[in-house]
């Protein structure tokens, strides 16, 4: 459905990925299921995400190279961090990498949800103000160029967002 959030959760624990699954799908959630790190990569790249739930210890490939690839290949998904080993050093490093929190497990719904929010707004926020700054760049060249330089330029700025 369009009018719902599409969130990517990440989580080597079955159990707990259904069941986290299906608690956030009761609420209006678009959720895409992985197990492991590379079929999350691959998720990812398959389709759109507006947010991840991410666990950091799996095996194979962890939480934070996870975290490191989706950051760098999709500008505005935002991530959250849900891990039952959590650290001081680890909740750093997932910071300094994009993480836009970290929330240890268990979860409380309520504050998962809380936290949801508040990076979907802060998603919408940075997509916005990418936009504006494209339209800003668009309406200047408008204003001063000829119509074959207009188009290179647009393309450019089509390219960028690709």
């Amino acid at each position: 459905m369009p009018d719902k959030i599409k969130l990517l959760i990440v989580d080597d624990e079955i159990k707990f990925l259904n069941s986290i699954a299906q608690r956030l799908e009761m609420r209006d959630f678009d959720v895409t299921k992985a197990s492991n790190g590379r079929m999350a990569i691959d998720a990812a790249r398959a389709g759109k995400f507006d947010l991840a739930l991410l666990d950091l210890k799996m095996p194979g490939m962890d939480g934070t190279e996870v975290l490191g690839i989706l950051k760098n290949e999709h500008k505005y998904l935002e991530v959250i961090i849900l891990t039952g080993h959590g650290s001081v050093d680890s909740a750093v490093e997932c910071t300094k990498l994009g993480a836009f929190s970290y929330l240890p497990k268990p979860y409380e719904l309520e504050k998962l949800l809380e936290t949801l929010k508040h990076a979907y707004e802060a998603r919408l926020t940075k997509k916005f103000k990418q936009d504006e700054e494209r339209m800003d760049k668009i309406m200047k060249l408008a204003t001063g160029s000829s119509a074959l330089s207009i188009l290179r330029e647009l393309r450019k700025l089509d390219d960028e967002e690709k």
